[in-house]
């Protein structure tokens, strides 16, 4: 059970600690904070939001290629907006959350559309914009143009709970709402940009989720309830989460004369508009589907990938249909769904959901 807090604010507490809470952090980025990443420094509000949408629910390793392979197809926000939707979910391919990209996509077209090719430069207004919430508009608007405005990401959600010892649920709105009001009292008068930029630092390598590193931490000597209580994992508390679902699906990989049958997923759903290798509902279903095929099948390792709500098992199964046999009909293709045939190079080119991807970068087809 958890232990109820030892030690209980005073009311504006968070307004009393903000000067030394802030320069307590402002002294540690300058010092320890992540310098060398592209984005950090930045003032140009397009490599911000680009760079603040890819790090939502993705590690900074993994979003770095990306980061500098769409700066390079897509420099600036008009480039963005004038792109189709299918080239932009091809170079975010394998990064996941695939709203997120069009989102992106319909953002870009929005600032280019009704702001002229510039981004709002308050937050108020970029949080109006497709994919941009509070959060994500604050930082925009805190880095590129000064103003004091709170983040609350994940990572700063666990550093401010613990600093704070505020042990209000954050699955209730009102909880919700209050710690965002904390975050805006311990705002500094000056230097908004290296507080920012500290608070997301310390919560991505110091203030862990599983192993907080207190002895490198500059709140935890004395701007941090949770450590001084010795209950820096009762932090941030969250309600319980509803259970994960489950679901198994057959992932049929046809191949036809060194090419690749692929289907394009409906738009809304999960990996709404990305082409993907049709799914078959389960074995029985798979064998009434291919009774009449030519050719055989190949089951492949089993993969399995996580979503947000459920575990998603995906059973490969890989059908050569012999080129001796003629092109497969409309008899065999109709079942499929919509879609077209791909040559390899250009279906790794277009953009397919991670696990189609890693599949096809895996296995080497004849």
């Amino acid at each position: 059970m958890r232990r109820k807090s030892s030690v209980t604010p005073p009311a504006g507490s968070a307004t009393l600690l903000a000067p030394s809470f802030a320069a307590a952090v402002q002294r540690w980025q300058r010092r320890h904070g992540r310098s060398a990443l592209p984005w950090v420094g930045e003032r140009d509000p397009y490599r911000v939001w680009l760079s603040e949408v890819m790090l939502q629910q993705t590690q900074v390793a993994t979003v770095l290629d990306y980061y500098r392979r769409f700066l390079e197809r897509f420099p600036d926000v008009r480039a963005l907006a004038a792109a189709s939707q299918a080239d932009v979910l091809a170079l975010w391919s394998g990064l996941g959350y695939y709203s997120r990209a069009r989102n992106l996509h319909r953002c870009a077209q929005q600032v280019v559309a009704e702001h002229g090719g510039h981004f709002p430069r308050d937050s108020a207004t970029l949080a109006t914009l497709p994919g941009i919430g509070r959060s994500t508009a604050a930082a925009i608007a805190a880095f590129c143009f000064g103003e004091r405005a709170a983040i609350l990401d994940g990572n700063v959600k666990r550093v401010l709970t613990r600093a704070l010892g505020f042990d209000a649920d954050l699955a209730n709105a009102a909880a919700e709402r209050a710690l965002w009001a904390r975050a805006e009292a311990l705002l500094p008068a000056r230097g908004i940009e290296s507080y920012t930029q500290g608070l997301m630092d310390l919560g991505a390598t110091v203030c862990l989720a599983r192993q907080p590193r207190c002895d490198a931490c500059p709140l935890a000597a004395r701007h941090c309830m949770a450590h001084a209580q010795g209950r820096v994992h009762d932090y941030p508390v969250k309600g319980r989460r509803t259970a994960r679902g489950a679901r198994a699906h057959v992932l049929l990989w046809l191949e036809h004369r060194g090419r690749w049958r692929l289907v394009q997923r409906p738009q809304s759903g999960v990996w709404a508009g990305l082409w993907c290798l049709p799914l078959v509902d389960d074995d029985a279903a798979l064998a009434a589907l291919t009774a009449a095929w030519a050719g055989t099948g190949t089951a492949l390792p089993e993969v399995r990938h996580a979503l947000t709500h459920f575990d998603w098992t995906l059973r490969p199964v890989h059908w050569r249909w012999p080129a001796r046999a003629g092109s497969p009909g409309e008899a065999v293709l109709r079942p499929l769904g919509e879609g077209r045939w791909f040559e390899p190079a250009e279906a790794l080119a277009a953009g397919l959901p991670a696990p189609v991807r890693r599949l096809f970068e895996a296995a080497k087809p004849s």
